[in-house]
């Protein structure tokens, strides 16, 4: 059995130092007891020799997961590295695998350490201890959970370079005097001085909380209670907790009544997504109104408006989801291939379409330029429910019996649910004021299926859903 004894400072550095010895040696993870702060120096503080023609290479991942690790306070991380170590010289790619328990257990440990160092670099507190010397001074007390002051004593070096300063916690304390960094066994809390500009930030810390915006529990993981008794403006928290709904009912009350003009944008949604629904008195006035509509940003690249047509007194009102590049340039629906398709369909399944008002769920083609062409995109949901006023007037002249829905989108404005298709198609449900809807699939889907089996699968069933459509109305049409 080989025993490591490893110093208290410099633990990264001699760690590597040992592990290259041993391993040069061939000796084995279980053939080693590592020992922690025993001595001052490391018992192979000159590394044996590396063997003739064997060369010791090791990820870089390697080198700075254990650069990070050695910090933590788990007394058999050494243990660990050195038995990954040991496997990463036949199995170099081990790093990448996160599936191994102990790769994945050494990652958890540097992932504490740096979440530990985060905290530290976040919440010390410096106070003021002697102003009257070249170098105003200054002292901290910290309670770490790992080993990081050595390792961060760099850092708060660049960053107060300007002054002296003392950070000291339970296992080890560093002093910074006159650019030279001196580490030193850990102390008691001192006795630190008050600080008048403590008062200043905790006024500071006071006028930017944000009441309303109160998330206790994601606080506390960020900033954990273990911490607020070396911050001076943690004592504001609870009081500042006790009376956020209080603050934020009273800012509610303060706020203005009218939008700032910033919020043009979001008052222009609003009013797309009015729920009252036009009255006009027959479908050429109605046709007349949409002409001018620009609820929705849809209506500045389309060539115009496309309502519905068909009877005023039709049972059956068949909805789709918008129109396409025909329908767009002529103004009429259902006139493209997609509405070409279900007119063959529709007289297969024995439904009359002469007698069904056709209309679709948003008025305005929506379509992305590529080259000559323009591509369809299917509308989104503040478009649909924009457009939701103009179907409801057509259902208000109308007044079917039977509502067809033909896709997503038509399934979005009748039911307010646009899910599943698949599965819901050829299934009846209801819209708000409790018509009947019968929900089925767009036949532009049917023209899209590429395997030839499936596409007829997929017209068998939408011309089952055409005939139950056909059957209803033949059974409530009188």
């Amino acid at each position: 059995m080989r025993t490591v004894a490893l110093s208290e400072i410099g633990t990264d550095k001699a760690w590597r130092v040992a592990a290259r010895g041993l391993l040069a040696e061939g000796v084995r993870p279980e053939d080693v007891l590592w020992q922690y702060g025993a001595v001052e120096s490391d018992l192979f503080a000159t590394a044996p020799a590396t063997p003739s023609g064997t060369a010791l290479r090791v990820p870089r991942a390697f080198v700075d997961l254990a650069g990070t690790v050695c910090w933590h306070v788990d007394p058999e991380r050494f243990a660990r590295l050195y038995a990954l170590l040991w496997r990463l010289m036949g199995t170099p790619g081990l790093m990448t695998d996160r599936g191994d328990v102990r790769v994945k257990t050494l990652f958890e440990m540097e992932k504490s350490v740096r979440r530990d160092m985060h905290k530290m670099k976040a919440f010390l507190r410096f106070r003021e201890i002697d102003a009257a010397g070249p170098r105003r001074r200054f002292a901290a007390w910290f309670e770490p959970q790992h080993h990081i002051v050595e390792p961060l004593a760099p850092f708060f070096a660049r960053r107060f370079g300007d002054m002296d300063w003392i950070i000291a916690t339970p296992n080890r304390t560093v002093h910074f005097t006159d650019g030279q960094i001196a580490l030193a066994p850990g102390q008691p809390k001192p006795a630190l001085p008050d600080d008048a500009a403590e008062q200043l930030w905790t006024t500071y810390f006071r006028n930017i909380f944000n009441p309303a915006r109160l998330k206790v529990k994601a606080m506390q993981a960020e900033m954990p209670k273990k911490y607020w008794k070396n911050m001076p403006e943690a004592a504001a928290i609870p009081d500042m907790i006790a009376s956020a709904e209080d603050r934020a009912r009273q800012m509610q009350l303060a706020a203005p009544t009218l939008a700032p003009r910033r919020a043009g944008k979001i008052t222009e949604r609003l009013s797309m997504t009015a729920t009252d629904t036009p009255s006009p008195g027959s479908l050429d006035a109605l046709r007349h109104d949409a002409a001018a509509c620009t609820r929705c940003p849809l209506h500045q690249s389309a060539t115009q408006v496309v309502v519905g047509e068909g009877p005023r007194n039709a049972p059956l009102m068949v909805v789709g989801e918008q129109p396409g590049d025909q329908e767009d340039l002529s103004g009429r629906p259902f006139v493209g291939p997609a509405g070409q398709l279900f007119d063959r369909l529709a007289e297969e399944a024995g439904l009359d379409r002469d007698a069904a008002f056709v209309t679709n769920a948003v008025k305005h083609f929506k379509f992305q330029p590529r080259g000559k062409r323009r591509i369809h995109q299917k509308p989104d949901a503040g478009e649909v429910q924009a457009c939701r006023w103009w179907l409801e007037a057509e259902r208000a002249l109308v007044k079917p019996k039977l509502i067809l829905a033909m896709g997503a989108t038509a399934a979005l404005s009748l039911t307010g649910n646009g899910d599943g298709i698949m599965k819901r198609h050829g299934t009846f449900e209801a819209t708000e004021d409790g018509t009947p809807v019968l929900l089925t699939l767009h036949p532009s889907y049917l023209l899209r299926v590429p395997n030839a089996a499936a596409k007829a699968a997929a017209e068998q069933d939408f011309r089952a859903d055409l005939a139950l459509a056909a059957d209803w109305i033949a059974r409530n049409a009188a």
